[in-house]
């Protein structure tokens, strides 16, 4: 007597099973969770408001422009750029001072100690304020919804400027990568330099050389450019720190959420979008990070919640652009690969899976069609981890 066949209800029992398998049963693996990108970033702003890094007080630095007000003296009070030497020059001082590492109140009282120990100003009331804060800029660029640069005036984490940024683009990636300049060629100490002898007392050699050097001018023009030269020139990039935002968002690991330094630039990658369309329970696209190289057909209908009972498995599409744009378009047989009689087909960045209807018209027009208007008609899903 031979076994009866399995009916249509059960086959599609077997078919789900496998697609559940597929996704649930993965050794030491988070369960899977699917979210769109705007609630990604909803969490991101929640986050980044909670997790401000410590303020304290803005450390000057080259670029910054200050205002210097002398009580009682408009002739010394001016805004002056901060050099990239870290220097400012004011009117009747023989040398210029180092303010960059200083707060707003030590360069205070390094020039007032300068005024008064040049015999300029007896007893000097000096107030210093940063106006523009240039010299601690943060680079944001990739899938980011606003790439920009970010001019820090306190300590600041990844999740603050991914938050100032408007949050990731829908097709960002798993990670996020800080390039962090060379520390060897900036200031190697967090400690404000301290006031060297020459700030307070010029020697008569350092007053009278502008005076005596004839060629004075032409030397310092070509020793500024020489300087602007030199310092034109970014410093070399020698840290990259990758920090997994998964990790990040989902684990809530503060240890990913590093206190960013000026100069640092942070990207986050582009990542592919696998879309799944058609007789499938959740349609849209699917940025999968996290094994992206391994996805399949069988992978993305798990992600889609498989099937439905109309699906016309023998008749799916893949639609796929080669390196010219030229956009293809493969037949492949869901049922056969459910029964493991077919190899699973591997899926790309930008792939459609398209499975149409019972009863619809032809597979390959339909799936066309779709592969035009895909840009934005359909919902995004960012694939994460939940423990």
């Amino acid at each position: 007597m031979q076994p009866a066949r399995l009916g249509a209800r059960s086959s599609r029992f077997v078919a789900a099973t496998l697609l559940g398998i597929l996704v649930l049963t993965q050794p030491s693996r988070a369960q899977t969770a699917l979210e769109t990108p705007q609630q990604t970033n909803d969490r991101i702003k929640a986050l980044s408001a909670a997790s401000h890094a410590p303020s304290g007080e803005y450390i000057v630095g080259r670029g910054d422009l200050v205002a210097v007000d002398v009580f009682d003296v408009p002739e010394l009070s001016r805004e002056v750029r901060v050099s990239q030497t870290g220097t400012i020059g004011l009117p009747l001082l023989p040398v210029r001072l180092v303010v960059s590492g200083l707060t707003e109140i030590q360069v205070e009282q390094k020039i007032a100690e300068v005024l008064e120990a040049n015999g300029l100003v007896s007893h000097p009331q000096v107030i210093v304020s940063v106006k523009e804060k240039k010299s601690k800029p943060i680079t944001i660029v990739g899938a980011v919804a606003r790439p920009m640069v970010y001019s820090a005036d306190r300590q600041v984490t990844v999740l603050e400027v991914l938050a100032e940024a408007g949050g990731i683009s829908n097709d960002a990636g798993d990670t996020v990568i800080v390039s962090r300049p060379d520390q060897s060629s900036t200031d190697s100490s967090s400690e404000p330099p301290e006031i060297a002898p020459a700030d307070l007392t010029a020697t008569p050699s350092a007053a009278a050389a502008p005076a005596a050097d004839t060629s004075g001018p032409s030397n310092q023009t070509n020793q500024n450019a020489s300087n602007s030269t030199a310092s034109a020139v970014p410093p070399p990039l020698s840290n990259i720190i990758t920090i997994n935002l998964n990790e990040l968002l989902e684990a809530g690991d503060s240890r990913h959420n590093i206190v960013l330094q000026g100069g640092d630039i942070v990207t986050v990658p582009h990542a592919g979008i696998v879309y799944v369309l058609g007789a499938v329970a959740h349609p849209g696209g699917f940025v999968v990070t996290n094994d992206r190289e391994q996805l399949s057909t069988l992978k993305a209908l798990a992600l889609a919640g498989g099937m439905n009972a109309t699906a016309r498995k023998s008749q799916a599409v893949i639609i796929r652009k080669d390196a010219a744009g030229q956009q293809h378009q493969v037949i492949v047989d869901l049922g056969k690969v459910l029964k493991q009689e077919t190899e699973d087909v591997k899926l790309q960045a930008s792939d459609v899976l398209y499975v149409p209807q019972s009863g619809s018209r032809a597979a390959l027009i339909r799936a066309a069609e779709i592969g035009l208007g895909i840009g934005t008609a359909v919902a995004i899903f960012r694939v994460g981890q939940r423990n």
